[in-house]
């Protein structure tokens, strides 16, 4: 394998440490004020792309040059930087401000990889503020590429990667052709902290900008979100005094039975 060029969809989400709260008006998610960070799974796949990067240059097998692209608001600028700061050569930014869901993301990252002509896209498994878990699959089926989701274990090939996912019932080892999508699962690595050189050096590093109307993709939200609201609070417990104690109160009183 020669020159590789790998996509890296990121995604700006509210930090994983952070406790959410619904809004007042219970529409959506309070963001306001509210620190933002990477996409944990996204991380991990930028992560995927510089070990991959690295590997090739250390064998002298080839070279890789790793893009990341994030959809979304100008704030998003600052995931990107961060990508750009771990090892990432360059960056491109679809700015919009709408709510863009998975089907919308999917088919901006379509126009942009018919642009880039990349020979792998690589995706978190899901965003940890909606869960969706469906943007790689539908870019997937939108350019009609292979793909290999849930990846803890990823080898490349000549033209073609060997990965290891994770299922239901274990894990299980397939084959496919590059180009093809891949989506990143917890185990596949640790993502690195960017040194503050490498901070500074991804300022000067090329970051593109475009509209979604540049791209002549339709955003237009496809689903209505009626309410959002917090999940009714946990009772304590009951110590109870013997199993029939316990069968009695699960049967009588919780209804379970």
């Amino acid at each position: 394998m020669s020159n590789l060029r790998i996509l890296v969809a990121t995604k700006r989400v509210v930090d994983y440490a952070v406790k959410i709260r619904v809004n007042a008006a219970g529409s959506a998610v309070e963001t306001a004020n509210v620190k933002h960070s990477m996409n944990p799974f996204d991380e991990i796949g930028t992560e995927q792309a510089i070990q991959i990067k690295e590997a090739l240059a250390k064998s002298k097998t080839g070279t890789a040059e790793v893009v990341v692209v994030s959809c979304g608001p100008a704030k998003a600028q600052e995931t990107l930087r961060t990508a750009l700061a771990m090892g990432a050569d360059r960056a491109i930014h679809v700015d919009s401000e709408e709510d863009l869901q998975p089907l919308a993301v999917a088919k901006l990252l379509k126009a942009v990889v018919e642009k880039e002509k990349p020979d792998m896209v690589i995706l978190g498994k899901q965003a940890i503020d909606d869960d969706s878990n469906q943007t790689g699959q539908m870019l997937a089926g939108l350019l009609n590429w292979p793909q290999a989701t849930f990846a803890s274990k990823v080898e490349l090939g000549d033209k073609s990667m060997t990965v290891t996912r994770e299922v239901d019932g274990g894990v299980e080892t397939i084959k496919t052709p590059l180009p093809a999508i891949l989506t990143t699962d917890l185990r596949l690595n640790v993502p690195r902290y960017a040194s503050l050189p490498n901070i500074m050096k991804a300022k000067k590093k090329p970051l593109a900008k475009f509209a979604a109307a540049d791209l002549g993709v339709d955003i237009k939200p496809r689903l209505q979100t009626l309410k959002i609201a917090e999940p009714p609070k946990r009772q304590g417990g009951k110590l109870v005094e013997s199993v029939d104690d316990l069968v009695d109160k699960l049967k009588n009183e919780a209804k379970v039975l």
